[in-house]
């Protein structure tokens, strides 16, 4: 009989899926503990015998946790996302002991997958250091049929419901956490009163957004994409080389007013949890000004890519994994930050005035393989944050981080497990 797993849970997306994930495990006589930091962590954690607050100051983080590695004997970390300090701390100290790191993040080829890879993501991934060769000699062991990309995103107002709550909690019940402090800069009660807006203007945003992509659409000018990303998210703070959004703004403006032809527009596309704690609009439309270009600038708040997609010329981004639609599309794709599908064969090496120009094409071959390659790997049907796209990610996920071999090493050694079929997930 094996030996019993021992399984450390850390920060987990906003919801019930990291306690249903620890349910599971139990199920499969795994012992499972979760240090909690706040009052939100402990809302969404269902098994309070299990819940282990930390309630200490940061910097006494290091020793709590090299303690509970030893007491609970730890096998295995889990958490979502490996950039902020606390988690980028306990991989460290974990590898250095034998420990598997289990890493979740949003998916590389979201809306309908998440992303469960060991070690580290993004710009920590195994995957930057692949080669399309090598993930083709992979893919022998695969028959996979390659499978649509969705046009829809089935869990935002989830995913927005489940962040206010559980900034609420950590605004209003977090008396017992007093140390506690955010990964991010900006102050608790902020953050909850963006997720509250954001729910509130639901309605007027999507009009606006309508009304903007339709006058995109109806305009019949070329036009280029770019893909902007949230200010905070570890991928733009960790993985690009630009200190704010606002430097990558002015680059690309700057590009587009040098180079590309005088009867091209820009589009500017925010990510669907903008919540203007950075003013976007109001930077892009003053460097516009400053350079002449103003009436050839347009920007569109969240929504589906795929209608501005099907007419673009060409997209820009610094790591967006909304990039991947791009590439799927045989679009030209520009990228600045560090990013799992910037490889020589798909993202171009021009400098932009040239690419908005004449931009290169990539090889639309050689990613299908890396698509493919990905969806018998890291990418997992489902998502965090609505109820059907919970139990189609739990149908998975819990067999793969039990086997002994991590999805890459897996689908080399032809020990892959079988990978269910896409559905729809509302």
């Amino acid at each position: 009989m094996s030996e019993t797993r021992h399984f450390l849970f850390l920060q987990g997306p906003h919801g019930p899926f990291f306690g249903q994930l620890s349910k599971m495990l139990t199920c499969a006589d795994a012992r499972v503990w979760r240090v909690g930091f706040n009052a939100g962590d402990r809302f969404f954690w269902p098994d309070r015998k299990s819940f282990i607050p930390f309630q200490d100051k940061p910097e006494n983080w290091k020793a709590r946790f090299e303690a509970l590695l030893t007491d609970k004997k730890i096998t295995d970390i889990v958490l979502y996302g490996d950039t902020r300090a606390i988690h980028a701390e306990a991989v460290t100290i974990a590898r250095a002991r034998g420990i598997v790191v289990h890493v979740f993040e949003e998916g590389y080829m979201r809306p309908y997958w998440v992303t469960y890879e060991r070690g580290g993501s993004n710009g920590n991934s195994r995957l930057m250091n692949m080669s399309i060769p090598q993930m083709q000699e992979a893919l022998r062991q695969s028959q996979l049929d390659l499978p649509l990309t969705p046009g829809h995103w089935g869990d935002m107002r989830q995913h927005i419901f489940y962040g206010a709550l559980y900034h609420w909690f950590v605004m209003f019940r977090n008396g017992k956490f007093r140390n506690f402090k955010p990964h991010r800069d900006l102050p608790v009660t902020k953050e909850f009163q963006l997720y509250l807006k954001r729910l509130i203007t639901l309605p007027y945003t999507a009009i606006t957004r309508i009304l903007a992509t339709r006058r995109i659409k109806r305009g019949g000018f070329p036009y280029h994409l770019v893909l902007l990303q949230l200010a905070h998210d570890s991928s733009f703070q960790s993985h690009s080389p630009f200190s704010d959004i606002t430097e990558f703004l002015e680059l690309v403006l700057t590009g587009f007013a040098e180079g590309a032809p005088p009867h091209h527009h820009l589009v500017f596309k925010a990510h669907p949890l903008e919540d203007g704690r950075v003013e976007m609009l109001k930077e892009i439309r003053r460097i516009a000004a400053a350079l002449g270009v103003s009436a050839r600038v347009h920007y569109v708040r969240g929504g589906k890519l795929a209608a501005l997609l099907d007419d673009a010329r060409s997209a820009v981004t610094v790591n967006s994994t909304a990039a991947q639609q791009v590439l799927w599309r045989g679009l030209p794709l520009k990228v600045f930050g560090d990013a799992v599908y910037a490889k020589p064969e798909f993202v171009s090496t021009q400098n932009l005035p040239e690419f908005f120009s004449q931009p290169t094409r990539p090889d639309s071959r050689a990613y299908k393989d890396y698509r493919r390659y990905l969806l018998e790997t890291s990418q997992i049907a489902g998502g965090f944050y609505s109820t059907r796209g919970r139990r189609q990610l739990l149908r998975q996920i819990v067999d793969m981080m039990l086997s002994p071999d991590d999805p890459y090493d897996a689908l080399k050694l032809g020990n892959a497990s079988p990978r269910q079929q896409l559905r729809v997930v509302t």
